[in-house]
């Protein structure tokens, strides 16, 4: 059965679950992209900079915090 693509809602919401990651900004994209296959999806065509995008946006709506310290204010 073929694996559906994560939307970007999909994305946020294994932003919002990575939330308790602690460790260097350089490996996040990593844990999204496995909290993302865990969930099913098919990560081919998910990139980091659209995962880094999505979690800036999230951060300057407000919806979440900057808990990586990468977002220039």
């Amino acid at each position: 059965m073929k694996k559906k693509y994560p939307r970007n809602e999909d994305v946020k919401e294994a932003i919002r679950k990575s939330t308790l990651y602690i460790g260097h900004p350089h490996d996040f994209p990593d844990i999204v992209f496995e909290k993302l296959k865990a969930e099913g999806f098919d990560t081919t065509f998910l990139n980091r900079r659209r995962i880094w995008r999505l979690y800036e946006e999230m951060v300057r709506k407000k919806e979440i915090d900057d808990f990586l310290d990468v977002v220039i204010k």
